[in-house]
């Protein structure tokens, strides 16, 4: 299990601390991982001159899965637009054809009053958001500045898709909604734009592969306006690039903090990019206030979908829990006057839970010389 480990900047290496701690609890029971970071973002200009440095996108091509911490920071913002550290987000989901996003929002129990919606609205909450990601508006071409007939300067946009984009991206939702309550919501902007008519036209297609799931269109105005007012209506939520970011992180806020929040950007061969959705925090990096739980979530889901270890993905969830259980709150989950937590203190309790008792070094390596599943 070759694991790419890129922190990032801001709060990145703080958070991606912590889950590495988890992936060392794991290798000393008898799991085959192997980790290498590299520099990346803001990093990686810093590094080398560029946010995706040639050596570090090598690595994550070599490697099965990468753990991804956080890009970008005030002091970057002044460079020119090629080499800002997003810029190497898109740049490796582009090299590495990962065009399925996953945007798991589930409300915990114990987080229910930190949600800033009503308990009952929220409460059971337990979504998927299925994004597409290399293509629509942030890679479509032309773009760009001009000078128009007037002489006014003006920033132009293309929103764009394929056939082909939007029926993978498609299936993927399909075929996750078939594994959970075959329910799937397809977000577009098909009263306005050709290519949300486009989208609608193919996914509608593609539904008559799976007679078993039902498919439902929903304008992602009404989608903003839906997950607040009643979001316990969706299942399976699958739309474009822009769409998906922005009600992703409306998402995340049903469940009570961004910091909480999990996603998997896969490829089609199965190789993943892991990164919480929460940004890089620049006013609070280095402090020991990050919420490092997003990012320790995210290892589960590498678990989950890359490796095929699903036995893994629950322990590391169950770990979750079991600290929310006791408890313990960083402060962007804490409530008015409950004692908060520092990072280092939360990746302290999860491998804790990790490694209660009853759980022996090596019981790994012996379940896979057995062939048991855990």
């Amino acid at each position: 299990m070759k694991i790419a480990v890129l922190a990032g900047d801001g709060i990145g290496p703080e958070i991606v601390g912590q889950a590495q701690r988890v992936l060392e609890v794991l290798r000393a029971e008898g799991l085959p991982i192997e980790t290498e970071a590299a520099p990346f973002g803001g990093a990686g200009y810093d590094a080398a001159g560029h946010p995706l440095p040639p050596a570090t996108l090598a690595l994550a091509q070599a490697s099965d899965a990468i753990l991804l911490g956080a890009v970008g920071g005030p002091r970057y913002d002044t460079l020119p637009r090629a080499l800002r550290p997003e810029q190497g987000l898109l740049g490796i989901r582009k090299a590495l054809e990962l065009f399925a996003n996953l945007r798991p929002a589930m409300l915990y129990p114990e987080l229910a009053e930190a949600s800033t919606l009503k308990a009952d609205v929220v409460a059971g909450l337990d979504l998927m958001i299925i994004r597409e990601l290399t293509g629509d508006i942030y890679f479509g071409a032309p773009r760009g500045r001009r000078t128009d007939a007037a002489g006014h300067e003006e920033g132009f946009d293309t929103m764009h898709y394929s056939v082909p984009e939007i029926e993978r991206i498609a299936r993927v939702g399909f075929d996750t909604a078939r594994k959970r309550s075959r329910k799937l919501t397809s977000v577009d902007k098909a009263n306005v734009l050709d290519t949300s008519i486009l989208w609608r036209e193919v996914v509608t297609r593609v539904a008559s592969e799976y007679p078993d799931v039902a498919l439902s269109h929903m304008y992602v105005d009404n989608a903003a306006m839906q997950l607040v007012r009643n979001p316990k209506q969706f299942d399976v939520i699958v739309t474009g690039n822009l769409f998906g970011d922005i009600l992703s992180d409306e998402a995340s806020m049903l469940a009570g903090s961004i910091g909480m929040l999990p996603s998997a950007s896969l490829a089609a061969s199965g190789k993943g990019l892991y990164e919480p959705i929460h940004g890089s925090a620049p006013d609070i990096a280095g402090q020991d206030k990050a919420n490092p739980l997003a990012t320790i979530l995210s290892l589960a889901m590498m678990f989950r979908y890359t490796f095929a270890r699903a036995d893994v993905a629950d322990r590391i969830e169950a770990a979750v829990r079991a600290v929310l259980r006791a408890g313990l709150r960083t402060g962007d989950i804490a409530l008015p006057g409950e004692v908060t937590v520092g990072t280092r203190a939360m990746g302290d309790a999860v491998v804790a839970a990790m490694s209660a008792p009853g759980r022996p070094k090596g019981e790994y390596r012996s379940a896979q010389r057995e062939g048991k599943s855990l």
